[in-house]
């Protein structure tokens, strides 16, 4: 399978965006089917937020195991955890590719994953042989819209797809999940949209908040830098350009994704 690089990476500004994703507001399409007592793993589960939302809504008689490539970030998912008082959510360092194979799951969620990955029709063959139901949802980067669009913020939507491409992932990735569900042999999908819209000072603040941080020293920053797509002078011009769209009463951006709940 084709290796790629997570493309978000894990500086505090990004793992402080990931952990506000919550069912409500990232798994919307997938609430109905959750039930007390099921049993769910959450692939890429990351700082956990939707993996505890997730064991909530299970309750106690139910189980979530979430899993994530990285250590340090599953550290802070556990912490989550602890600080929630949740104890049926389980936090485990695990492989996309290889998830628990001697476990069986009512639910298979994963959330903003398959863009990352190199193989993201073996995930899913993998995800379809543990999992009864697998849920997926992926943003389509070239559909995201803002306003006011400047020269700036065009170059950074720009930057996002071509860095994930480099990294061997899918910046469109949500515009393909049936494609990719029908390949991994599901005969039964189901498929929509669902939107994040950051237009009031509080959602502004939220997006183009960390995009300022973003811009200079995350993942983003270090891979537009290694390969080659972005000088230190146009990642400044994109952070300012964030932190002036953050300020404008007319700021408005939505951000389409993509989601499948796929069955045998």
């Amino acid at each position: 399978m084709t290796a790629a690089t997570y493309t978000h990476g894990h500086h505090a500004s990004v793992v402080a965006a990931h952990a506000a994703r919550t069912v409500a507001n990232s798994a919307a399409y997938l609430s109905p089917l959750v039930e007390p007592g099921m049993r769910i793993l959450d692939v890429g589960c990351g700082p956990g937020s939707i993996t505890i939302d997730l064991a909530r809504r299970v309750g106690d008689a139910g189980l979530v195991v979430g899993i994530d490539a990285s250590a340090e970030v599953v550290e802070t998912a556990r912490a989550a955890a602890a600080e929630a008082g949740i104890v049926n959510a389980v936090f485990e360092v695990g492989d996309a590719y290889d998830p628990t194979p001697a476990e069986r799951y009512d639910i298979v969620h994963a959330h903003q994953v398959l863009q990352h990955l190199g193989d993201p029709v073996a995930a899913l063959r993998a995800w379809r042989a543990v999992g009864e139901v697998v849920a997926a949802r992926d943003v389509v980067y070239s559909a995201t819209t803002i306003h006011p669009l400047t020269p700036e913020l065009a170059r950074w939507r720009d930057l996002v797809g071509r860095l994930q491409s480099a990294n061997g992932g899918d910046g469109d990735a949500g515009a393909k999940l049936k494609a990719w569900a029908r390949a991994a042999g599901f005969t039964s999908i189901e498929t929509d949209v669902e939107t994040w819209c950051f237009e009031t000072q509080r959602g502004r603040d939220f997006w183009g908040g960390q995009w300022v941080e973003r811009a200079l020293h995350s993942a983003f920053a270090d891979g537009t830098e290694r390969l080659g797509l972005a000088d230190a002078a146009e990642r400044q011009a994109i952070s300012d350009a964030w932190a002036a769209w953050q300020r404008d009463e007319d700021g408005w951006m939505a951000m389409l994704h993509g989601w499948i709940l796929a069955r045998e």
